[in-house]
Parts: structure tokens; sequence; C-alpha cells
């Protein structure tokens, strides 16, 4: 007789056995997509992720898979490798910006300390991921939350803080002031 050979552990249990990395993850959709095919329909996942740090880091992404879960781990990890730095000033933004994507825009304005997040679904998500703890925005064009997601995340990476506006003017942040 012959003898069986013992199978390797699967990797499928490894991976929802990660270490935890210190990140806000934020999942924002997942949406069932299908392709016709000769055969039917093929259906699928798409994933929409957020990923911050909570300290001005944050980043989008969408993956997609047969499996719900691995579309989102699919999304983590393109967020994550999407993350940038984005400029803060203490609880809030430095200055009012607008973010477009598509027809999308959202307009984010600073807030007062305890003001909190004043924003709807997606964009909420992105501010919370981000560490933006007062701000108040505003979401025009579409509703959809690919595009709210992309004009938030957009606006936030055009962000300046005082000190990169004074050193392109060429002057001192008290000048400025």
């Amino acid at each position: 007789m012959e003898e069986r050979k013992e199978r390797p552990a699967r990797r499928n249990n490894d991976r929802r056995r990660q270490e935890d990395d210190g990140l806000i993850k934020k999942l924002i959709q997942v949406n069932r997509v299908s392709k016709t095919v000769k055969g039917g329909r093929n259906m699928r996942f798409a994933a929409l992720v957020v990923v911050g740090d909570g300290k001005g880091s944050v980043g989008y992404g969408m993956g997609k898979s047969k499996e719900v879960p691995d579309a989102i781990e699919k999304a983590n990890a393109q967020a994550k490798r999407n993350m940038k730095k984005v400029a803060l000033s203490e609880t809030s933004i430095p200055h009012t910006v607008l973010g477009t994507f598509g027809r999308g825009s959202v307009l984010m304005m600073p807030a007062a300390e305890g003001t909190g997040v004043i924003a709807g679904g997606p964009v909420r998500a992105v501010m919370e991921a981000a560490g933006v703890k007062d701000v108040r925005t505003k979401s025009h064009g579409t509703s959809n939350p690919i595009n709210c997601v992309k004009a938030a995340v957009y606006g936030l990476y055009e962000l300046k803080s005082p000190e990169e506006i004074a050193a392109a003017r060429g002057k001192s942040v008290d000048e400025l002031k």
C-alpha cells in the first residue's frame, strides 16, 4: 500500500491571521460585479478600502476576487502601497481645499477643535483614517462612493502646511500671518 503524503497547511489561514500593523482599515463598499461570457455570468466581488495610520497618512485601494475576504485583502494591500503623507494642523486641516475626481467634488474646510468630523459616509471614513478629528465637508456632484473617496483623498494630498507655503514664497511663517 502507498503511503499518503502529508499536505501542507493552506495558505489562506495564514493570510487571515495577519499581525496587527497599527493601521486603521475602513471598508467602504463591497460590490458584486458580473461579466457575461459564453457559459453564463461570472460573478465576482469588488471591495473599496481606505487605510490610514491616524497620524496624517492615508491611501485607498480597490480589489476584485471571487470571494469577498480575498477582495478585501487585495484592496487593503493596494491601499497600503498607495499611502501618502497629508499635511495636518493639530486636529484639523490647515486650509480649505476642494478635491475633485470625475464629476464628484468634496469641499473640505478646517473646523475649530471639538467640532468633530462633519462628513458623509465615504468621506467620513477617509477623514477618520487620516487622523483628521475636526473638519467640515460637503460632497457635490456624485454620490458614488468610489468617486467620493478618490475626490477626498486627492483633496487631502493637495493640502500644504504653512511651512511649505512659506518656503515656496521665500518667507518665514511669521511673515505670512
